[in-house]
C-alpha cells in the first residue's frame, strides 16, 4: 500500500464512447489526489463510466488511465451472491480458515504465506462490522440472511478491510435506511487517502473537501463542500444571466445599427441615381463617384453586418452559459381530495413477510405521509399490499379513491415503447395532441417524446413513469412511491418535488432521504419496526 499523500488517479486524453458509437468522453483530461472530492452531474452525464475507466472495469478508446496506488470501487448496484459466507463477502475466508488451522496445531508453511502479517484480520473484521452497524451479522452467516441496504454495508466493509489507497463510492446510500446512512457517512469522513464519490445525498456531499461537477464531457471544479458548490453555482448563474441581458441588448443594438447603414446606404443610391439623371457633371465622374458611394456603402453594410453576427454569437454563448434546469409545471385538477375524505382504510393488516398493524389506521383527505423505518423492515411490502400487488395474510387494506404505485424498479414502463405511447397506455381517451402537450410539462417535448422508453437515463425514466402515472386517467388521488430518490441526481430530485408541489391528491411515500422529505411537505409519519406500524413525531425520526 502506497502512502495515502502519494496515492492518485491521473486521466490525459481520455476518450471512450458506447458500442453504438455515443461519445461520453473525448479527450478528457483529470486528476484526483489526496482528501474527499464529491463527482456531481446531471443523470447520463457519465458519472458511473467515469469510476468504471478509474478502477480498470471500462478500457477507454484513447488516452491514459494512471493509477498510484491500489483502488476500491463501490459500484451502484449491488449484487451478491446470496450463498456467499459473511467472511469470503469480506475477502478474508482464506486467511481466517489459515488462522484458525495454525491455532489448531497445523504449522504447515502455506497457512502462515497465507495469514502474512495480518494476524488480526478477524478482529478487525469485526471491528469494521461494527462501525457499520453490522456487529450482528458475524463471520459464518451467509449473504441471504441480510436485507439488501446491509449487503451494501458488506461490500463498503470489504473495502475498508482491503485499506485500497483510492475508493470509489457510486451512490453508496441507495437503499440504506438512515441509520446504516449515518454509519456510511462516518466511514467516509475518517477516510485517509483519495475518495472520489458519487452521491445524491445532500448531507454524504457536505463532507466532501471539493466538488467536481461532469458536464459536457468536461470537469469542473469548485472548493469546499456542496453546499459552497450550490452558492458558487448561484453567484455563476446570476453572473451568466446579467451576461445574456447585455448580449441580447447588444443584438439588438447591432440590428438598429445595420438597419440604419441600410435606409443610408438606399438614400445615397437614390440620390446618386437623380445626380445621374440629371447630368450635372461629366457621364465619367459620376461614374466613378457612384461607384465609390456604392462600395463605401457596401463597407459600411458588411461592416454591422459582421458586428451582429458577433453579437448574435455571443449570446449563444451567454445562453449556453446559463444552466437549464427546467422544473416540472404541470396542472392536476383532478388529483384534488377533499379534506376529511377517507383516502385508505388499513384494518388488522397482517401481510405478507410477517409485518402486520393493529386496530384501523385511516388516511383521510391530501395527506402526505412518510413511511419510515429500517432496511428489511416491511415498507415496500405495506406499499405492495395497498397497491394490490399482494394479497393480505390477514385483515384489509382498503383504497377509497384512485391509485397509482411507483416501485423502486420503474418497472411501470414498456421497453419497447416511447415515451408518449407509454403515457397513452395508462389514459387510452387523451387524444395524442393532449398526451403530447402534457408530456412537454413533463420536459418531454418534440423528439424526446418518441424516445423508446428503454434508452432513457436513470432520471428520464423516472420522470417518464412519474408523468405515466401522474397523467393517467382515472387522476389517481392516492400516490405510493418506494424510494423516489434512488439513482436520481439532485436536478432530478428538484424536478420531482416541483412535480409533487402540483398534486393534489394524497401521498405515501417511503423512503430514507429526511431532507426530500421534509421538501414535499409531509404531515405525518409513520414508523415501521419490529413488524408494526406506529404514528411518530418528525423529531423522532433518524
Amino acid at each position: 500500500m502506497s502512502s495515502a499523500s502519494s496515492s492518485s488517479v491521473n486521466l490525459s486524453s481520455l476518450s471512450f464512447a458506447w458500442p453504438d458509437g455515443t461519445t461520453v468522453f473525448d479527450g478528457l483530461d483529470v486528476s484526483f489526489g489526496p482528501g474527499r472530492t464529491g463527482l456531481v452531474g446531471v443523470n447520463g452525464s457519465g458519472k458511473s463510466t467515469l469510476l468504471k475507466l478509474m478502477a480498470g472495469e471500462l478500457a477507454p478508446a484513447d488516452g491514459t488511465v494512471k493509477v498510484m496506488g491500489d483502488v476500491g470501487h463501490l459500484p451502484q448496484n449491488v449484487t451478491l451472491d446470496t450463498a456467499l459466507r459473511v467472511d469470503r463477502a469480506l475477502g478474508i475466508a482464506e486467511q481466517r480458515a489459515a488462522l484458525h488451522a495454525i491455532e489448531a496445531g497445523d504449522v504447515s508453511e502455506r497457512h502462515f504465506e497465507t495469514v502474512g502479517d495480518d494476524w488480526d484480520v478477524e478482529e478487525r473484521a469485526l471491528a469494521t462490522l461494527g462501525e457499520l452497524g453490522l456487529g450482528h451479522i458475524g463471520l459464518d452467516r451467509t449473504v441471504g440472511e441480510v436485507s439488501g441496504g446491509e449487503s451494501v454495508l458488506l461490500r463498503l466493509a470489504a473495502l475498508l478491510l482491503r485499506r485500497p489507497d483510492v475508493l470509489l463510492l457510486d451512490e453508496p446510500t441507495n437503499n440504506l435506511d438512515l441509520y446504516a446512512r449515518r454509519r456510511l457517512h462516518q466511514a467516509v469522513a475518517a477516510w485517509p487517502g483519495v475518495l472520489v464519490v458519487v452521491s445524491h445525498d445532500r448531507e454524504l456531499l457536505d463532507l466532501v473537501d471539493q466538488i467536481a461537477e461532469l458536464r459536457a464531457g468536461e470537469v469542473a471544479w469548485y472548493g469546499g463542500n456542496f453546499s459552497a458548490y450550490e452558492e458558487a453555482l448561484s453567484v455563476e448563474q446570476e453572473a451568466a444571466e446579467r451576461m445574456v441581458r447585455a448580449a441580447e441588448a447588444d443584438v439588438r443594438k447591432q440590428k438598429r445599427e445595420l438597419s440604419d447603414a441600410q435606409i443610408k446606404l438606399a438614400r445615397r443610391k437614390r440620390y446618386g441615381q437623380k445626380m445621374y439623371d440629371s447630368k450635372r457633371e461629366p457621364k465619367i465622374v459620376m461614374g466613378a463617384r457612384k461607384r465609390a458611394a456604392q462600395e463605401s456603402a457596401g463597407k459600411h453594410r458588411i461592416m454591422h453586418e459582421e458586428r451582429l453576427a458577433e453579437a448574435k454569437e455571443r449570446l449563444d454563448d451567454a445562453v449556453d452559459a446559463v444552466r437549464d434546469e427546467d422544473e416540472i409545471r404541470v396542472d392536476l385538477p383532478y388529483t384534488a381530495v377533499p379534506p376529511g375524505r377517507q383516502v385508505l382504510t388499513l384494518e388488522n393488516l397482517a401481510m405478507a413477510y410477517g409485518a402486520r398493524i393493529e386496530g384501523i389506521l385511516d388516511l383521510r383527505g391530501p395527506e402526505r405521509i412518510a413511511l419510515v423505518g429500517r432496511n428489511g423492515a416491511g415498507k415496500t411490502t405495506l406499499l405492495r399490499t395497498v397497491a394490490g400487488e399482494l394479497a393480505p395474510v390477514e385483515g384489509s387494506a382498503t383504497a377509497h379513491v384512485p391509485l397509482r404505485f411507483l416501485p423502486q424498479r420503474l418497472d411501470v414502463l414498456d421497453d419497447e415503447l416511447t415515451v408518449a405511447q407509454n403515457v397513452a397506455r395508462f389514459a387510452p381517451g387523451a387524444t395524442n395532441n393532449r398526451v403530447r402537450a402534457r408530456l412537454a410539462r413533463f420536459l418531454f417535448r418534440g423528439a424526446r417524446a418518441d424516445q423508446r422508453a428503454a434508452t432513457l437515463s436513470g432520471g428520464e425514466r423516472f420522470r417518464a413513469a412519474l408523468a405515466a402515472l401522474m397523467l393517467a386517467e382515472p387522476a389517481p388521488q392516492l400516490l405510493l412511491l418506494d424510494e423516489p430518490t434512488n439513482n436520481l441526481d439532485l436536478a432530478s430530485v428538484r424536478q420531482l418535488t416541483s412535480a409533487l408541489d402540483s398534486y393534489e391528491g394524497a401521498l405515501l411515500v417511503a423512503s430514507h432521504d429526511l431532507p426530500f422529505l421534509e421538501s414535499i411537505g409531509i404531515t405525518r409519519w409513520l414508523l415501521m419496526a419490529d413488524g408494526e406500524l406506529r404514528e411518530i413525531a418528525p423529531e423522532e425520526v433518524g
